[in-house]
This record gives C-alpha cells, sequence and structure tokens, in this order.
C-alpha cells in the first residue's frame, strides 16, 4: 500500500468517525461540520460593499446574479484545521454525501483549500467496509451541474424570501416572512381552513343491527342498514359541503328511523340472509422507503415529527445502519433484494416470499434517484433483535421501522376471501329493510408477517363500518335480531393536514424536495403561523393575512403549479440543460410575456395594510383584526359618533378559526362586559386590588395611585394666588412610573368570584414553602410559564397542578426534591456520570438547563439533539457531541468593525483588497475577480 497521505473529508464527526474505521492508517478523515460558508446577512457585508452591488442580496444581480460567499464564524477554525492537514496531504478526497447540496459542500472545499493536490470526489451510499472500499476504487469529477443547481436553488431562495419577507413586514406585519415552499405549504393549511370555515354540516340517520345465527354471542356480527323499500339510505358521501344532498339517496330521520328500529323490535318482524357474496382479497406490500414516505410512516406509526425523524436517520446512516436517507427512490440494488428475500425466507418461510424480486420505480427525476430506497445497510441486514442493546430509543424504533418495511416489500401477497352478506326483514307496519356486512378472511398473511402501513383518517369516518368476524350462513337461511339502534349522524368537514397528510400533498404537487419538508414544517410551527393541535395543523389568523397578501397580489408565486415547474426548472440545471445564471435572470428580471420577481413587486403601494389585516365575520358589522399583539373582533357601531372608537373583543386563544363562526363571533359580542371589579385594599401597602380581564385570561392586580405632577408657574394665578385649570397632558417623567404587580387567575378561579384574600396570596407570589433542614436554602413554589412548579437554589420540581402551589407543604417538597428529574442518576445536580473525556480530560456529565438537557465536561456544553433520551446516551455518543461542538468552536459576538486608515491608492496594473482574510487581486480594468467552475457557470467572490 502507498504510503502517501490522503485527506478524507465529509461532513459529520460522527461519519469521520464510522469511514475512519474501514480506511487504511495513511488515511485522515476529518469533518467540514456541514456547511464552511453560506451567503451572509447584508449587515454582515464588508463597509465597501454594503452600497454596492452585493448590498441588498450579498448577491449581484446585474452581473450574471454572481453570490458573495463568507466563511461563517463557526466554521473558521474547522476550516484552519482541514487547511493545516491539507499541507502534509498528498491527495485529497472529497467524501459529503452524493446529491446537491453534497455536491454544493465539496465545491465550497475546493473554493475555500484552493488544493494544489490531486482530488477526487469519493461517493457511496451506505457506510459499510465493502462500500467504502468500491468508494476509493471508483471516485469521479465534481458534478458542475449539480452544483449550479444547487447554488441556483439558493441565490432563488435568497432573493424570494428577502424580497417578499420585506413586502410582508411592512403590508402584514412586524416580524412575518414569506418562502418559495413555506408560503404555498402554509397556503394549503389556510385553504384547507377555509374549507372547514365555508363547510355546513348535514344530520342524517341510519340503523345498526346486532344480527346472529343463534342466540350466541359467538355468532353474533354488527350489520348496517343499507336500503328502506329498495331506495338507498342517505350516508356521509351523498352530500356536499354545503350540507346539501347530491344523490337520490333518501334522507332518513331521527324520527323515521327511531320508529323503524321499533317496529324491527317487533316479535313478529323476521330476518333473512337474502344474499351472499365472495370476492377474493389480495393486498401488495409497499415499496420501500423515500425520504417523504419514511416522514409519513414516522408520523403515523411513531408520532416523530419530519424534523425529529430526519434527525435520528441521519444517525443512524452516519454510524453505518441504513442508507442515505435522503432520497425520492423506492428502488434496491440487486445485492438489497437478495439480502432481504433471504431474511424473509429464514424469519418466515420460503412460501411467504414473492416468487420473483420485486422491483419499484418512482415518478422523481432529480439527482436524488441516484440513491437507494432508505433500507438497512451492508449485504446482510442486522435485525432489530441483533440492535436491541446496541442502538438507543429512538434510533432502534426507527431502524425496525425500515428493517421492516425493507423485508416486507420483497415478501409474498396477502390473501383472503372477503364476505358480504345482505339481510333482509319486513316489519309488520312498513317497507322491507336491508342491512348489509363484510368480513375479510386472511388466509395467506404472506408480507403482513413483517409490516402492515399505516393509513390517514378518512373524512367522514363515521360511515366506515369495521369489518365484521361472520359466521357460517346460507341463503335463506333465518338471523336472530339481538340488537337494533337508530344512530343519527353529521357530516364533517375535510380534516386539517398533519404533518405526514401535508409532506405527502407537497409530494404530489411536486413543491419543494422532502429533504427540505422537515425544515419548512419546523418553520411554519416556530413562527407561530400555524399551531399543533394533537397531529393537526390549525393555521393563526395571521397566516390567513399572509396567505391573502399572496393570492391576491402575488398569484404566481403561491400558485402550485408555477412553484413545481419551479422544481422542474431545477431538476433540469441539475441535468445540465441551461445555466442557474440564465435561469434567475428570466426568474427575477422577467422576459417578454412573463413578469419578473422584480417587476410584480412594484405595486406595493397599492397594498392596504389595515385592509389585508382584516376578516369581515357576518353581517353584523364585526370584523376580525390582526393586530400587532394577535387577533381580535372590532365592532363597529353604524349610529356612533364620528369620534368614537369601535369596540374591541378579546378572541380566546385557543379558538380555531374555523370555529369562529357568525354565530360565536355575535356570542362573544353579546357576552357581558366584564369590567374592573374591585376586591379590597391591600392592608399592607393601602392600594386597591382589582379584578381584570386581559387577552391572555384573568388577572388580578393592584392600582397605582397617579402620580403627582408639579405645577409650575405658568399655573397659578399671579392675580389671586389660585390655580389656574389647564388643559394640557400631565408629563410624568418615566423614572416616577411604577408598574403595579399583577398575577393572572389559576384555571380553577372564576374572576367573578375571586376574593381579595385569594387575590393577596397570587400577588405575594413566590410562596415560601420551607427551608431545606439539610443545605438551608429556601424552597419557594410559584407559577411558570410552563405550569407549577418548586425551586430551591437552582433545581427545580414540577407540581402537579397550580392548586398545589399554595397546598403543598415542607414535607411534600422535601419529598419531590428527593426524586429525580430524569430517573436514576448519580447525582442530584446530574442525570448521567461518565469518566473524563478524552480530550479535556475532565469528567462528562449530563444535566438539564433551561433549554433542555445537554452534555458538559465542565468546559464545553453540547445540546443533546431532539429525539435522543438524556438516559439512553452513552459515553462515546456525549464524547461526539462534544467533539461536534468543539468543532464549530465558540459562538462569536459580532463587534462593530473598526475604522481603517485610508489605503495608499493603488499601482495603475494591479489593484489589492482585503476581504475577511483573503486577498483578492483585480488586473487593470477587470470587471471582476472571480473563481469559475466548469462548464456550469458557477461563480463566487474569494471571501473566508
Amino acid at each position: 500500500m502507498s504510503s502517501s497521505r490522503k485527506l478524507v473529508i465529509v461532513e459529520s464527526p460522527a461519519k469521520a468517525k464510522t469511514i475512519g474505521k474501514y480506511l487504511g492508517d495513511n488515511y485522515e478523515v476529518l469533518a467540514s461540520v456541514g456547511h464552511i460558508r453560506d451567503l451572509p446577512k447584508p449587515s454582515e457585508l464588508p463597509a465597501d460593499m454594503k452600497k454596492g452591488p452585493f448590498g441588498k442580496f450579498a448577491v449581484n444581480v446585474e452581473d450574471n446574479f454572481e453570490p458573495y460567499y463568507v466563511v461563517s464564524e463557526n466554521s473558521k477554525k474547522t476550516v484552519a484545521e482541514l487547511k493545516k492537514a491539507l499541507k502534509d496531504a498528498d491527495e485529497l478526497y472529497l467524501a459529503t454525501d452524493e446529491d446537491r447540496e453534497g455536491e454544493a459542500i465539496s465545491w465550497h472545499l475546493l473554493q475555500v483549500l484552493k488544493p494544489k493536490v490531486p482530488v477526487h470526489r469519493m461517493v457511496f451510499h451506505e457506510i459499510t467496509k465493502e462500500a467504502i472500499q468500491a468508494a476509493q476504487e471508483n471516485t469521479r469529477e465534481l458534478d458542475t451541474a449539480l452544483v449550479d443547481a444547487q447554488e441556483t436553488r439558493r441565490i432563488l431562495d435568497r432573493l424570494y424570501g428577502w424580497e417578499m419577507s420585506d413586502v410582508m413586514r411592512r403590508r402584514v406585519g412586524p416580524g412575518t416572512s414569506a418562502g418559495r415552499v413555506q408560503t404555498v405549504a402554509l397556503r394549503l393549511v389556510v385553504d384547507r381552513e377555509r374549507e372547514r370555515m365555508a363547510f355546513n354540516s348535514a344530520n342524517y340517520w341510519d340503523l345498526l343491527a346486532t344480527l346472529g345465527t343463534s342466540t350466541e354471542v359467538s355468532t353474533q356480527f354488527e350489520a348496517k342498514l343499507v336500503r328502506v323499500g329498495g331506495n338507498t339510505i342517505a350516508s356521509g358521501k351523498d352530500f356536499d359541503d354545503n350540507g346539501q344532498l347530491t344523490t337520490k339517496a333518501t334522507l332518513l330521520s331521527e324520527e323515521a328511523a327511531t320508529a323503524l328500529a321499533a317496529a324491527l323490535r317487533e316479535a313478529s318482524t323476521e330476518i333473512v340472509v337474502a344474499g351472499l357474496e365472495t370476492k377474493p382479497y389480495t393486498r401488495r406490500p409497499s415499496a420501500p422507503f423515500t425520504t417523504s414516505t419514511l416522514q409519513q410512516e414516522a408520523s403515523r406509526k411513531l408520532k416523530f415529527s419530519s424534523k425529529q425523524t430526519m434527525s435520528v436517520a441521519q444517525g443512524l446512516y452516519e454510524n453505518g445502519y441504513i442508507t442515505y436517507m435522503r432520497t425520492d427512490s423506492p428502488s434496491l440494488s440487486g445485492q438489497a433484494i437478495a439480502a432481504a428475500r433471504a431474511q424473509a425466507t429464514t424469519l418466515y418461510g420460503a412460501d411467504q416470499v414473492a416468487d420473483a424480486p420485486r422491483q419499484y420505480s418512482g415518478k422523481s427525476k432529480n439527482a436524488q434517484e441516484a440513491h437507494e430506497a432508505i433500507r438497512p445497510a451492508g449485504e446482510t441486514f442486522k435485525t432489530p433483535a441483533e440492535l436491541q442493546n446496541v442502538l438507543r430509543g429512538n434510533e432502534w424504533k426507527l431502524y425496525d421501522l425500515i428493517w421492516k418495511r425493507t423485508v416486507a416489500s420483497q415478501m409474498a401477497d396477502a390473501k383472503g376471501q372477503t364476505a358480504t352478506v345482505t339481510a333482509k326483514a319486513t316489519p309488520a307496519s312498513g317497507d322491507a329493510v336491508e342491512f348489509t356486512a363484510s368480513g375479510t378472511v386472511i388466509t395467506f398473511r404472506g408480507f403482513l408477517n413483517a409490516y402492515e402501513e399505516s393509513t390517514d383518517e378518512e373524512r367522514n369516518a363515521q360511515d366506515a363500518q369495521a369489518e365484521a368476524k361472520l359466521p357460517v350462513m346460507t341463503e335463506g337461511q333465518k338471523l336472530v335480531l339481538a340488537d337494533v339502534e337508530a344512530k343519527g349522524h353529521d357530516t364533517t368537514p375535510p380534516p386539517r393536514y398533519t404533518e405526514a397528510t401535508l409532506v405527502k400533498k407537497l409530494e404530489e404537487l411536486g413543491i419543494g424536495r422532502p429533504s427540505t419538508y422537515a425544515s419548512i414544517l419546523g418553520l411554519i410551527v416556530d413562527r407561530g403561523y400555524v399551531t399543533p393541535k394533537g397531529s393537526a395543523f390549525v393555521p393563526a389568523w395571521v397566516a390567513f393575512s399572509i396567505v391573502r397578501l399572496m393570492q391576491e397580489h402575488y398569484t404566481d408565486l403561491v400558485d402550485y403549479a408555477f412553484t413545481a415547474e419551479m422544481e422542474e426548472d431545477l431538476d433540469k440545471i441539475a441535468g445540465g440543460e441551461g445555466t442557474g445564471s440564465q435561469w434567475l435572470k428570466k426568474f427575477y428580471f422577467g422576459e417578454p410575456g412573463h413578469h419578473g420577481l422584480r417587476e410584480i413587486l412594484d405595486n406595493i403601494g397599492d397594498i392596504d395594510p389595515r385592509e389585508l389585516n382584516t376578516f369581515r365575520i357576518g353581517e353584523n358589522g364585526a370584523a376580525i383584526r390582526v393586530g400587532k399583539y394577535g387577533p381580535y373582533i372590532e365592532v363597529t357601531n353604524p349610529d356612533a359618533a364620528e369620534d368614537e372608537k369601535p369596540r374591541i373583543v378579546n378572541i380566546p386563544l385557543d379558538m380555531a378559526p374555523d370555529e369562529l363562526t357568525p354565530e360565536k363571533v355575535q356570542e362573544l359580542i353579546d357576552a357581558p362586559i366584564v369590567t374592573d371589579r374591585v376586591l379590597g385594599v391591600n392592608p399592607e401597602n393601602g392600594k386597591t386590588v382589582v379584578s381584570k380581564d386581559g387577552r391572555f385570561g384573568p388577572y388580578v392586580t393592584e392600582l397605582e395611585p397617579e402620580p403627582e405632577v408639579a405645577l409650575d408657574e405658568a399655573e397659578i394665578d399671579p392675580a389671586t394666588g389660585e390655580v389656574v385649570e389647564v388643559k394640557k397632558k400631565k408629563r410624568v417623567a418615566k423614572a416616577e412610573v411604577i408598574k403595579p404587580r399583577t398575577a393572572s387567575l389559576f384555571k380553577s378561579m372564576d374572576p367573578g368570584t375571586v376574593d381579595l384574600e385569594t387575590a393577596l396570596k397570587l400577588l405575594n407570589l413566590p410562596r415560601e414553602v420551607g427551608a431545606d433542614p439539610e443545605t438551608g436554602e429556601m424552597i419557594t413554589s410559584q407559577n411558570g410559564r410552563y405550569g407549577a412548579y418548586l425551586k430551591k437554589g437552582t433545581d427545580t420540581r414540577s407540581l402537579e397542578n397550580e392548586d398545589q402551589i399554595f397546598a403543598i407543604d415542607l414535607a411534600g417538597a422535601l419529598e419531590l426534591f428527593a426524586q429525580p428529574k430524569y430517573g436514576a442518576r448519580k447525582a442530584a445536580s446530574a442525570i448521567k456520570e461518565f469518566d473524563a473525556d478524552p480530550e479535556s480530560g475532565k469528567p462528562i456529565k449530563i444535566k438539564d438547563g433551561r433549554f433542555g438537557p445537554y452534555v458538559t465536561d465542565g468546559t464545553t456544553n453540547a445540546t443533546i439533539p431532539r429525539g435522543e433520551v438524556p438516559e439512553e446516551i452513552d459515553f462515546d455518543r456525549a464524547v461526539e457531541l462534544l467533539a461536534i461542538k468543539r468543532a464549530k468552536g465558540p459562538v462569536v459576538r459580532k463587534k462593530a468593525p473598526a475604522k481603517k486608515a485610508a489605503a495608499k491608492k493603488p499601482a495603475a496594473k494591479k489593484a489589492t483588497k482585503k476581504v475577511g482574510d483573503t486577498i483578492v487581486v483585480k488586473k487593470a480594468g477587470a470587471k471582476k475577480a472571480a473563481t469559475t467552475l466548469g462548464k456550469s457557470g458557477v461563480s463566487s467572490k474569494a471571501s473566508e
């Protein structure tokens, strides 16, 4: 083997550690820790560039959309280490992920490191010994078309996001934003809520009968009324969203259903089997996971968010347990098919495996098709049982899901029989009625032995009849009526989107990329545009304003087809069809017959912010307004005086938009106005205590006396010495204004009945429970953002409810503090403790902090990623988290740049300019100095 030194660069320390095990001693594997550079904010540009062509976006839109990249503060230490390692290397291997983003990371590394040694692009889709060795032997050149597509996407998102977010802030409100995929996803959620708001429910009735071949319970089954007198009975599917019957089905009223049930209960009524129908049942296994289907199924089965799924999958991939987790392809390699079939044969029997290998194909045309589906890594899959003591909780759950889906995909179809029975009865007084019941018997389980896919909730689920286990019957056979019940139903509006259904819809529409869905959905939740209610997404009223602005003034930018077309264009660039700069020019500046982004933004002055944030409900003069502090109802009195202000009515914080019907709005308007109720005087300070109702709920407060205002000489009549009434506002110095004490009422308290004693208790919180006899620290009980809790120094414990704040005694408090926060721990201050960190030499601990659990060696603190359970973190993982944190370096607080002395005028032939840590050299008369990569036309100004 050659003794030359070879440097391999990957994205993450975990990946570096795993790959390093499969390479020789002459290979050094280091991590870039993700992207090393990006477009800076305009405020972060060098002073001499802020007013130039890069000043608005850090992109020169006038010169082929040339980007200006800078190495991030967190990456400077990493870049220095990579440069140092490269000096001692004879070859450079770029082993970032094999997709657009991975290709771009490699390109950025080349731009910054400027290697003078041979460079190889090393790609693989799983981190196993065989895959890494194969990648070493089959390197390729950097794919400049992929880089161009990724950089075009980055610049596109900067132009779109910054231009539209500026409009949002000026017309919707501060803090609002827009994004190419983010806003379209938000439109889907808002449009669904609009459907729910416009929905009119319809009521219908039917009967549910319990029938049997005998009185024995084991022979009984449930059947649903379907026809009366030969006419089909209406069910939920027969109504439209306006509650109107759209078919010729007969609508059964409550009175008719109740009367029919009573008639069937008469002893003279005979029920017989009128028909039996049997059909063969076949069900195929689902395809192996893509990024999108993995997110959907993990949401349904494991209750993971998309972000959590991708975080856990990333760890599984980097540690060599699964193949690459960003893929749109459901196909499996020949090696994987053989492994799945062999494992299914061993575990379930040869007869449960498909006769021939199953091939799956997807519809995506982008670069991620180069990957396989997400599957267990290696030539032979490790079973979940084999990894039970190796993988942590959520990692094991996700691996188990991926393993089952992969193995099941190569197994035989499930087969059986579906039987449908029709029972007919003719009451003494009335027409003949028919009931039906269906049941499926699986006679051959096939892939169901390994895995069964979950489904989303269906609309009008009340119509769905659970499959019955049917007894053996023959036509004409008499049946026994054990019970019959008249049941009423209301049609239901279309269900709100969940993470799973929203991801599915975005993929169906061809909007965005599955690998970005996690961050997009996380963003609209974090910004408060949608609120999870259970698993469903409920849009806030500000989301209605955002979507309304886009739909009424920038229609194309939230058009589903237009947004999907942008993705297709980026795919074409990735395939080498055209260049990014050409496409960006068309998108931003437009062309004949096509308005560009810059042009369509010119009508911002025509947008009325007040009207945009106003939603009229009903015809009572009321409107919902989205204000700085949230939504409220504004009521205008048509007979009001000209200077009379509209009445403001608060909207309950937990009320969803579809619940604000005209009737509900009127109810809120007509509700008694809660005025300040005086509870009494605080004997300790003489201040009046009142109960109030605020936007965040009822509370109590002390009224501060009006501060005295000194009268100046102009307010004294010099002739009489009397005070002259001066009609002007009193001016009080800010230092003199005292903020009154306030306290929210407990959920169990009524603002109309709360008394002075209770109010004073609330105002005097936190309450001193008593001192810890061992440490002498005072224990207090109080209410916080996340509920009632106890506090002792920096240690806290949650209370079961707010009432315990006043009820708990010292003994009870000490008992709570004697219990750990997170299961068993070695010391009260740490969740877990380990031996010394190999780099710092200090003991490692897992602690619970203000922002969640974290790993620390006393010097470096590393947050534990979402999805990982603190108790399941082992020593190796703790060391790894600390290493990742050290690689990122400390957070640098930016200081105002120091003023530099004016530079001397440069020589005529060459001009030099220092940007960051890099010298950019310009030839006299040259327009720019840029690094250009191959045919793609991708370029960037040099800056580190």
